[in-house]
């Protein structure tokens, strides 16, 4: 339980201050943005990183996970309302907004990448909710069907080409991402007989789940609060997706003799073990399950 501790006193307190800044008072989100910014680049100077368990199952852990998730989606329609609202001025609406698209960005995204990635129904559906709520479903597709299989080939659309900015792989990234995932679950409905646009396809559930949102946004707060959810889904998923190109630069899998590609090891994804932002980012201590390998240093 100490550890998992750990990860809470760096992740619940900052959906404290935003939640606490949509509804009380602002200063609250200025708080919170700096929790996420200057706040962990001290304490990422000050404190180790957390160490590898042995364990694959922490105490409490699922706990924390599903809190999150919990919180992520309460929050959303909070800030959208207070953004839109008269209670907070115009530099606490700026600290509340970036507060929160840090917040999505950094806890959010590798909490729900750990959802995704559990047996229990109830988990998955929780984890891909979230990417959902931030128009960015397609993603639970996209990470587990193609960037699991080809990650480091010209065949993962969110593996970095040799020389590639960042500027450059964003869109590419996106969109690829977006048409790569659906394939495979086209493809893979059709193996199992089913029609491959069926209402099976969950990308039916990705994409109405985001028009979905936009529309209880517009119906909240007319254009301008499904606007700010536009631009709120922008900066999460420009975090999401900068978060593989850093991790997968220059990486790259090799082809065997047999013409087969190597296999997924540590050496085909960097890190920066870094104390707080470790476990700001839900870096659990438990191995990393396929392609979630520990990973050399950065």
């Amino acid at each position: 339980m100490l550890v998992i501790a750990r990860y809470a006193c760096a992740t619940l307190p900052p959906a404290l201050f935003l939640g606490l800044g949509a509804t009380l008072w602002g200063g609250f989100a200025i708080i919170a943005l700096i929790w996420l910014t200057l706040f962990a680049a001290l304490l990422d100077r000050l404190l180790a990183p957390p160490r590898p368990e042995a364990d694959d199952h922490e105490p409490w852990s699922d706990g924390l996970s599903l809190l999150l998730a919990v919180l992520h989606l309460a929050l959303l329609p909070l800030v959208l309302v207070a953004l839109t609202g008269d209670m907070l001025g115009i530099g606490q609406k700026l600290a509340l907004f970036f507060g929160t698209a840090s917040f999505f960005g950094q806890v959010s995204h590798p909490n729900a990448h750990e959802l995704i990635h559990r047996r229990p129904r109830l988990y998955r559906a929780l984890g891909a909710a979230v990417y959902v709520s931030v128009g960015f479903g397609h993603h639970v597709s996209a990470h587990r069907l193609v960037h699991h299989r080809f990650v480091g080939t010209a065949d993962d659309p969110n593996t970095p080409q040799p020389g590639e900015s960042y500027w450059a792989y964003l869109p590419r990234a996106w969109t690829g991402s977006f048409r790569a995932g659906l394939s495979q679950e086209q493809q893979r409905l059709t193996r199992r007989g089913k029609a491959p646009r069926g209402i099976e396809n969950p990308y039916w559930i990705w994409s109405g789940g985001a028009l979905a949102c936009l529309g209880a946004a517009a119906w909240l707060g007319g254009v301008a609060t499904a606007l700010l959810l536009l631009a709120l889904w922008g900066l999460t998923g420009a975090q999401i997706l900068l978060s593989d190109y850093i991790q997968h630069y220059g990486l790259r899998r090799l082809t065997l003799t047999n013409g087969r590609l190597e296999p997924v090891a540590p050496h085909h994804s960097w890190n920066a073990p870094r104390g707080f932002s470790s476990y700001l980012m839900m870096n659990r201590p438990r191995p990393f399950r396929t392609s979630h390998a520990p990973r050399p240093p950065l």
